[in-house]
């Protein structure tokens, strides 16, 4: 049994996630309806964003007291979306002085460090898929689940709702073909003061029922049902199943806002602003390692424009030098906050795409793209304008843009303040960027940029592996797929393959099932290399003649020049040198052909299966045989089962000894949806189902991971 992907179980996966894949007046009109025509959408972020404006990453005008921005006197106007009673660094005014959410009376500390408390005091939940996710805490006594959104909307949803749930001034500013752009609590107005294109007014036409704050139980939640069939611009995927199969981001924001008009609003928020905004220094301020706290921004820039990745610091902690820091993120396909572990997210803040040293191919240093720790500036006025500025409270662990060295040199200092962590935490996590690199490519198989990323990480598992002993071609044996080698990295300045971001998920599956096909060829008596998705003599015809062969021709996509391309004229894509064994190397092991189930292949491991951390990393095992295993430290063990749907009932037993630790078994249906648990406190815990489908998962985790080892035996039958 292998580490690895069996294919067969992989291309149920790729079938799988291809088959899945708002009251306003005449005069406000739903993005989704063509009111914001911004230019042309980002496949990296699913959609199109307002350009920041001069300084993006630059560092120019970078200063603690930002540019001055909109006139006060547009706040009481018919586009306002809430009233503004509070500033930031209120500490002694009377709602100031009020318990909160997460504070208690006379807490003595700011808003801004309110916000800090709330992101902290929101607790861990489970998700609707695999991982674990938090709950959101309101000031009206209710609790919901995170909402499923994209990674840059985390960090502008969770600002934009603490901010109109408690009066606070906010805006971001942008900037389109015209000049300067400003949406906050004022509405969306341009630097003049008019009222953006055909943006709502929000004041004038949607209800604000705050006034039910102490009264809802009773009377019930107000619900706005135009609001409730709103959906975000972008990629069609913000359903938000957890309220019913068909709900999308409104029906969420309704549930949420008694001010029905910051649910208008967050629809422009997250469906035209992302990760380049949050980059500009006139909307967030970089900050010294040290200063961490709850709520703070962590971005990654790989690029200057359109690629990147936001994440919000969950927890922060401090043992005596040391720091302890866990992220959440969204993701795209939209999906509920992940809660990263502290090891995770040890990877995130000391990579160089956060900021870091270096330089990406273009020529460009990863500190001048925005990337890095950075916190939300606050708005006061000045001379009658709402600016943005960097809270007094944090001059002093500011950083300025310009010091492009200061900046890179945070990773080192992060290398040296976040608790090391053991190698079984440091592989799951490398593994996870892996598998979250393929998930990119299954959607768009061009992706140069992602074929990079996943190889980077794989230079960071041969470095942890080397220290086990184990030779490239060993790894490579452990945690290649056939998939990497089908989509090897090219050179991007010699590739046009790298220029093209409308390949599908369909197109993925073809180029697999050529793939797999040739390598499963043994006529010639003699390992046959896949080919690698390329162009060769200018095209991609070995492939697109494939697809017409097996009857899927009306799902090859024709190349196109989706971004400037100098090297749009290449003959012949460049492959990137192999950084470890090649296909007829390993391909016997990367098929999972080798291999005895039960028994450690290499020092460290847990057991035979490790690492089989996540639902992504599943060990495929079999019916009617017992396994004997062991959980370690805080691992978890996941096991795919491929039963046939419709046909008896599905059975697992998990057996230990309870006084040496609790273990608990959960049974997921396509990886993702629950359809089990058992959280006993016996020697066996048992989970079953009659299976709908032909992909299960089992998840075996420890109730209270306190160390050491903890034995298991489990077993999994099909009674008919």
């Amino acid at each position: 049994m292998h580490r690895a992907l069996h294919l067969k179980h992989l291309l149920l996966l790729v079938m799988s996630l291809a088959a899945f894949g708002c009251g306003e007046s005449q005069d406000s009109v739903a993005p989704e309806e063509g009111l914001l025509n911004i230019g042309a959408e980002d496949p990296d972020l699913g959609k199109s964003v307002f350009s920041p404006g001069e300084d993006v990453g630059s560092g120019k005008a970078d200063s603690l007291v930002g540019r001055k921005g909109l006139s006060t006197r547009y706040d009481d106007s018919d586009t306002a979306v809430w009233t503004v009673r509070n500033q930031w660094s209120d500490t002694d005014t009377s709602e100031a002085r009020q318990a909160g959410m997460a504070w208690e009376a006379d807490s003595g500390l700011t808003w801004d460090e309110k916000y800090s408390a709330w992101i902290r005091a929101m607790r861990k939940i489970d998700s609707e898929s695999y991982f674990e996710t938090y709950e959101m805490i309101t000031p009206y006594g209710k609790t919901v689940p995170a909402p499923a959104v994209e990674c840059a909307e985390t960090s502008l949803f969770l600002r934009a709702t603490f901010a109109s749930w408690y009066g606070l001034p906010f805006f971001i500013e942008a900037a389109d073909r015209e000049g300067r752009i400003y949406l906050g609590h004022f509405g969306f107005r341009r630097q003049d003061g008019s009222k953006y294109g055909n943006s709502a007014d929000f004041k004038r036409f949607y209800r604000d029922y705050s006034d039910m704050a102490d009264s809802w139980e009773a009377e019930g939640w107000p619900s706005d049902g135009r609001l409730k069939g709103r959906r975000l611009g972008g990629s069609q995927d913000d359903f938000q199943t957890f309220l019913g199969e068909e709900a999308r981001a409104g029906a969420f924001f309704d549930e949420l806002y008694l001010n029905k008009r910051t649910g208008y609003f967050m629809i422009y928020l997250l469906s035209y602003f992302g990760s380049v905004n949050l980059a500009s220094n006139a909307n967030l301020f970089h900050i010294k390692p040290e200063a961490v706290r709850e709520g703070d921004t962590l971005l990654e820039r790989w690029k200057r424009t359109g690629i990147g990745h936001t994440l919000v610091v969950k927890t922060a902690n401090e043992f005596d030098g040391s720091y302890e820091v866990e992220l959440i993120s969204g993701s795209m396909p939209r999906r509920q906050g992940k809660w990263e572990s502290a090891a995770a997210s040890k990877s995130y803040f000391t990579n160089r795409y956060t900021g870091g040293p270096g330089e990406n191919n273009d020529g460009d240093r990863y500190a001048a793209l925005g990337g890095g720790l950075r916190r939300w500036r606050t708005p006061v006025i000045i001379e009658g304008r709402w600016t943005n500025v960097v809270p007094d409270a944090d001059a002093d662990n500011w950083l300025n843009a310009r010091d492009l060295d200061g900046l890179a040199n945070r990773h080192g200092t992060f290398e040296d303040i976040l608790r090391e962590v053991p190698a079984s935490e440091k592989r799951a996590v490398i593994l996870q960027k892996i598998e979250d690199a393929r998930n990119h490519l299954r959607r768009y198989p061009a992706s140069c940029a992602a074929r990079e990323r996943r190889e980077d990480a794989f230079e960071e598992l041969y470095e942890l592996e080397d220290g086990e002993g184990l030779t490239r071609a060993e790894v490579d044996a452990d945690y290649r797929n056939l998939e990497d080698f089908v989509f090897g990295k090219l050179v991007y300045e010699d590739s046009k393959t790298c220029c093209w971001n409308s390949t599908t998920a369909a197109m993925y599956e073809i180029v697999m099932q050529k793939a797999m096909e040739d390598v499963e060829d043994h006529s010639a008596g003699q390992c046959k290399t896949p080919l690698v998705f390329k162009a060769r003599e200018g095209d991609y015809d070995v492939f697109k003649t494939y697809a017409e062969q097996i009857g899927r021709g009306d799902e090859w996509v024709a190349w196109s020049e989706d971004e400037p391309c100098a090297q749009r004229d290449t003959d012949e894509d460049v492959e990137a040198p192999l950084a470890g064994a090649s296909w007829c190397e390993v391909g016997h092991s990367v098929l999972g052909l080798g291999g005895d189930a039960g028994e450690p292949s290499r020092p460290g491991a847990d057991d035979r299966f490790e690492p089989n951390n996540g639902a992504n990393f599943g060990a495929a095992i079999d019916f009617g045989r017992t396994y004997d295993l062991q959980l370690c430290g805080e691992d978890e063990d996941y096991f795919e089962l491929t039963p046939e749907a419709g046909v008896g009932e599905l059975t697992v037993v998990v057996s230990f000894e309870h006084d040496e630790g609790d273990i608990d078994v959960a049974l997921l249906e396509s990886g993702v949806t629950k359809v089990d648990q058992s959280t006993s406190t016996r020697d066996e815990e048992k989970v079953s189902v009659s299976p709908e489908s032909a992909s299960y998962s089992v998840r075996v985790y420890p109730y209270q991971p306190e160390g050491g080892c903890q034995a298991y035996s489990l077993r999994a039958e099909i009674n008919r």
